[in-house]
């Protein structure tokens, strides 16, 4: 218990650098000084007295959370010092390296990693590993231009432009930073057009490029034998674990269901093949008495099954839940070696020190705590029980202990737990891992290829029931984000539960969990108004808040397979506890503001919808109640009015109208400040809004029109906006260079102070009795990784 205490106690350290907004000196090193010699005398001496053998572990305690917290300080400093400087970012940089991982294409682009070997342009300095794109004609997208193709392992030489690892910041939102530098991606950038891009090497004989090419023909392999079938995808991630192949819709299904860890090489696959392969050799080995005699049986068997999950484990691209498993098994082989018992609690803190000592920012993951989180819940319920039980009630039980005790990391990680989980879990575990894992591995093996149109009939049979499953009204719970302090409160519940029987009064652990569904985010009182200006990038969605209202303005760009509805704007409403909208407006049909509406619709019910769009647009055909924008429309919510000043209805019987001309323009008026949202129009429609609606115009906050861009915010429009503050809202290095520097200066010569989304990240203003309250995300979570932007 000393041991697992200590590992524990490293495990935090590393987590707690996670949580820092600067990166310690180093030093931190020396500090630590005093401690461990503390600590080691303390514990030279623990036998002379109890309260030396209790300081010297609360020492020792001490001192391995400031190891950990170092030990990942150490390795932070070292990835951040290999950056792109700031010179650079935009610039053309010839290169020469390695393609790294399996590039994944579409039909715009084909995406990968890229190992640089060499830097050819004079006095450019560029990060080892770095992310590429490269785009087929950028300007026309024009299908008859060829993208390459890339292999991983080729040495290629290129001329790319990059930047510093960039990603939007918005509460309950995805940390891209975080996730880059978890993954070694120092910058990020595109392949330039030029006839000096040409491949040097078909193969770099390396280890980890060989592994990579495997994987590669993996998948290549597959597309071959299933071409155009619905599941290829998820069979390419069951044997290579590259989950970018599985289609959006099939990982919605896996996700209102509760099986998405199935559908990756994940620990239960791991271990199930290894201890296949441990029964088979075990029992043939038995079979031979000269091997017999030679080496014992157990022996064999267990580096046999240890060797398999380890090639397992690098097809997997070493994965998180894949590293746990391979460690536990590694423990477990070592102690199987030597002769010795070793506890479950045991192998699983030598796993867990393992994942944090290879990979520190393992902590930021959902997977790593989702993960150790179900192992830990099964070690409780299984380990030290007295009596047995029939197979399936234990199955049953764990099933109920897993779905329950995963519960608050869900529901903080993502807003939503399936209900429908322990059903789902229940048939797609035995199916996808004693039937369609087994027979996608062996059809890897290229002799018995044969074998993987039964894997995908086995597999076929199982969605169809999850696909059922997932369309029931009531498949997933969908909540706001619950206080840190309700997770905890959860958690010592949930442990009271699953206490073995005889515990008095279990049934009060399920009361510490209501906390989490009972205390809600605060919201505005009445007349107050809370606008936040979420980062999209390239784009524009605001959400306004009264006290029992909701509006959405815009929604922000399509990305492709994904767009801002289902990646931004989603979370945030259901971390805020908004389970609907009262107004969705689409100021106009650019896609950077009309991007994610579909999302929106189909995942959230909205009252009404109110738009620049054509009758035949595709948003206006599957919105329910929805009307077009224009200036004569009005309401009021709770002491805050709403209205419409731009376009006029006549505008809509105009065919060659302009839509960034015409966009909707909404002014809210609070009684402690407004806003106006402009949307894109540019230069004459602002002129036109100076004669018919000048006196309407003065606002406390001006979103700036159309990003910043030099055909809109003519100087009598902003001095008769008047704000106190402006926002651009903007993506960061946009191909259109928004904001333009005249524009930005227009600005500041009324010294009119501005913020920016690529900047500051969301944007929260609140407007209450104590006048303008202003807050930025990347302010209010700062992290050290961010970086800053001058």
């Amino acid at each position: 218990m000393l041991t697992q205490s200590f590992i524990i106690a490293f495990v935090l350290g590393a987590s707690l650098l996670q949580r820092q907004a600067e990166l310690p000196e180093m030093i931190w090193v020396w500090s630590l000084l005093p401690i461990v010699s503390t600590a080691w005398v303390l514990w030279h001496y623990q036998s002379q007295s109890t309260l030396f053998v209790t300081a010297g572990k609360i020492s020792l305690w001490l001192f391995f959370l400031g190891v950990g917290f170092l030990w990942a300080v150490f390795f932070a400093q070292l990835r951040l010092a290999d950056s792109l400087p700031q010179v650079w970012e935009g610039e053309d940089i010839q290169l020469i390296g390695v393609v790294a991982n399996l590039p994944q294409s579409n039909d715009r682009n084909v995406r990968f990693r890229f190992d640089v070997e060499q830097v050819l342009t004079n006095g450019a300095v560029v990060p080892q590993h770095i992310s590429l794109a490269w785009y087929r004609n950028r300007a026309t997208y024009n299908t008859a231009d060829t993208l390459p193709q890339l292999n991983a392992g080729e040495r290629w030489q290129m001329t790319v432009r990059l930047k510093r690892p960039h990603g939007t910041s918005n509460p309950h939102g995805f940390d891209y930073e975080s996730w880059a530098l978890e993954r070694n991606i120092r910058a990020t950038g595109y392949v330039r057009q030029s006839s000096d891009n040409i491949r040097i090497d078909s193969m770099v004989n390396r280890p980890i490029y060989w592994v990579q090419r495997i994987r590669q023909g993996i998948q290549q392999r597959f597309a071959e034998i299933l071409p155009e079938h619905a599941y290829l995808g998820v069979l390419i991630t069951l044997a290579t674990g590259d989950q970018r192949a599985i289609h959006p819709d099939h990982w919605q299904v896996f996700t209102r269901t509760g099986t998405n860890h199935l559908m990756a090489i994940s620990g239960l696959h791991i271990t199930m093949v290894s201890s296949i392969v441990f029964a088979l050799v075990y029992w043939a080995w038995r079979w031979n008495p000269y091997l017999l005699l030679r080496f014992p049986a157990r022996r064999v068997a267990a580096i046999a099954g240890l060797i398999v999950a380890f090639v397992y484990t690098l097809l997997s691209g070493f994965a998180i839940p894949a590293q746990r498993a391979f460690y536990m098994l590694a423990v477990v082989a070592i102690a199987l070696w030597q002769g010795r018992f070793t506890s479950a609690t045991t192998v699983l803190s030598w796993a867990l020190l393992m994942v944090v000592i290879i990979d520190p920012w393992a902590v930021q993951s959902p997977g790593f705590w989702l993960s150790f989180g179900a192992i830990t819940i099964i070690l409780l319920i299984t380990v030290g029980r007295i009596g047995q039980v029939h197979w399936l009630v234990a199955w049953l039980r764990v099933q109920g202990a897993i779905t329950l005790g995963l519960i608050p990391l869900l529901l903080v990680m993502f807003q939503q737990v399936s209900l429908v989980s322990p059903i789902a879990n229940a048939i797609a575990i035995p199916l996808v891992s004693l039937v369609v894992v087994p027979l996608t591995l062996l059809a890897t093996i290229p002799l018995l290829d044969f074998v993987l149109p039964l894997a995908h009939v086995a597999l076929s049979y199982g969605m169809q029931l999850l696909q059922w499953l997932s369309e029931l009204p009531q498949a997933v719970w969908q909540q706001h984000t619950p206080p840190g302090w309700t997770m905890l409160v959860a958690i010592i519940g949930i442990i009271w539960v699953l206490l073995p029987t005889g515990f008095p009064a279990r049934w009060l652990g399920f009361a510490a969990l209501l906390p989490m569904f009972l205390v809600l985010p605060p919201k505005p009182k009445t007349g107050e108004l809370w606008l936040t200006v979420l980062d999209v990038g390239q784009g524009l969605a605001v959400v306004a808040q009264t006290k029992q209202h909701t509006l959405l303005f815009d929604t922000g760009p399509n990305f492709g397979q994904a767009d801002s509805g289902s990646r931004i704007i989603m979370p945030f409403l259901r971390g805020e506890g908004i389970r609907q909208l009262d107004v969705l407006m689409v100021s106009h049909a650019d896609s950077d503001h009309s991007g994610g509406a579909l999302s929106i619709l189909n995942s959230l019910p909205v009252a009404k919808s109110l738009s620049g769009l054509n009758p035949d647009h595709p948003i206006q055909q599957i919105a329910k109640q929805q009307d077009q924008c224009h200036s004569e429309q009005s309401w009021q919510w709770d002491e805050v009015h709403f209205e419409l000043l731009h376009p006029l209805l006549q505008s809509y019987v105009d065919p060659r109208r302009n839509t960034n001309a015409s966009s909707c323009v909404l002014k809210i008026t609070s009684p402690h400040g407004s806003v106006l949202l402009p949307a894109d129009i540019g230069r004459q429609a602002e002129r036109a809004l100076l004669n018919r609606a000048a006196d309407k115009l003065p606002a406390t906050v001006l979103i700036a029109p159309h990003h910043g861009s030099n055909t809109s915010s003519i100087m009598p429009f902003i001095r008769q906006v008047n704000p106190e503050l402006n926002i651009f809202t903007v993506g960061y290095r946009n191909r259109f260079n928004h904001p333009r520097d005249e524009v930005v200066e227009r600005y500041q010569a009324l010294e009119i102070k501005s913020l920016r989304s690529d900047h500051d990240g969301a944007i929260l203003l609140r407007f209450t009795a104590n006048g303008l309250t202003v807050e930025t995300w990347r302010d209010l979570r700062r992290r050290y990784w961010q970086q800053t932007i001058f």
